[in-house]
């Protein structure tokens, strides 16, 4: 479905016609450009699409005299630059994310060079949300799974260990996707049946009830969901 791609604000609460407190998430999502039209008729992902960009990249350039290195970041090369610049974009996004469209009941009509702003959103109407889950780092299976662990007394030492991980003679190997101590958080994650309570065109901020994935300031992609 269409969307927009966004910066998490943080949370916030607002106050219906019912006098209802209700917690939103701001998301601040400025006009996003049309860098390309993806169709399945010609091109190889198989579905139709509209390639988004967010921010502004950087450009790579040759050091100065006196110069050792160039500063450190992020530049944009020059195939973003020349992909940028077929869509009338003086400058490569920082972000490219694609919003399937064909499963929409009528695609929208849109050419590269064009932009999409909140305005496609209205209050009351239902979205997803995806977000990278904030990062814990590498933990144990009791943070990470909430696994209760091995008791405290009575002599035990495995405390918060994962204890046995598979049977010796049969199947002798530990199976597939058994929870084991990680990387926990830092994923990819969608939430769904998200209102839309508050929509700000003048200063591009979307109110969504509830919570979103993601730590402040952290990239989300907004989408339309079917009612």
């Amino acid at each position: 479905m269409l969307g927009i791609i966004g910066k998490k604000l943080g949370m916030t609460q607002i106050f219906n016609a019912q006098g209802q407190q209700i917690p939103c998430t701001v998301v601040e999502a400025r006009p996003n450009p049309v860098v390309q039209v993806i169709g399945h008729e010609f091109d190889k992902p198989g579905f139709a699409a509209l390639q988004l960009g967010y921010g502004t990249s950087r450009t790579a350039r040759e050091p100065k005299k006196g110069e050792k290195k160039l500063p450190k970041g992020h530049r944009a090369n020059t195939a973003s630059l020349g992909h940028a610049k077929k869509a009338g974009l003086g400058a490569a996004p920082r972000m490219l994310r694609s919003f399937r469209i064909d499963d929409m009941p009528t695609a929208p009509e849109y050419k590269a060079g064009d932009t999409i702003d909140i305005s496609i959103f209205a209050v009351g109407e239902y979205v997803k949300v995806t977000g990278t889950t904030k990062g814990g780092g590498f933990q144990g299976v009791v943070k990470r799974y909430g696994i209760g662990g091995g008791p405290n007394t009575h002599g035990n030492t495995k405390h918060r260990r994962p204890g046995s991980i598979g049977a010796g003679t049969d199947p002798s190997r530990v199976i597939k996707g058994k929870k084991m101590p990680g990387q926990h958080g830092n994923v990819r994650h969608t939430q769904i049946n998200l209102r839309i309570e508050k929509v700000d065109t003048e200063r591009n901020l979307l109110y969504i009830r509830g919570s979103v994935s993601g730590a402040t300031n952290g990239i989300v992609m907004v989408r339309k969901q079917e009612q």
